[in-house]
């Protein structure tokens, strides 16, 4: 079953390349803030109908959360803003080379300390050596 959520989280990627390109489009079209919008109001509705259709959650419990858990909604919009802001600038690979070591460096952080998920996994030396191959693969993307 790993095998399937590995594929899965694969074409997760697939579907981010393609989102960062169409969205970097869009934001060059209709204004960067504009885009974001309307990629996450296309979003949110695409998400209501498949919650009423296909939904097994509890929608109302959502008063009951730490606020915390909320951020997420934030932080996704911060980051297509930002997909669309630097799409047409430094172009997807480029913006998705970054995103991919902003995301281990934080991850790496968040694991070290057990943030959020209460299970520390410390770094070692294999971890910081990719870290530092991350950060020369974005440098070889980003030099023209």
């Amino acid at each position: 079953m790993n095998w399937l959520m590995t594929l899965l989280a694969l074409l997760g990627g697939v579907g981010i390349a393609v989102q960062a390109g169409v969205n970097g489009e869009l934001g060059k079209k209709i204004g960067s803030i504009e885009g974001a919008f309307v990629s996450f109001l296309v979003g949110t509705v695409v998400l209501l109908i498949m919650m009423l259709f296909f939904g097994k959650g509890n929608i109302l419990s959502l008063f009951s959360l730490p606020k915390w858990q909320l951020t997420g909604g934030l932080i996704g919009a911060a980051y297509v803003f930002i997909m669309v802001l630097t799409v047409p600038h430094i172009g997807v690979a480029s913006a998705l080379i970054a995103v991919v070591c902003g995301q281990i460096l934080m991850s790496t952080v968040i694991d070290h300390f057990g943030f959020i998920t209460g299970n520390p996994i410390p770094v070692d030396w294999k971890r910081m050596v990719a870290l530092v191959l991350l950060g020369v693969a974005l440098y070889l993307f980003y030099k023209r």
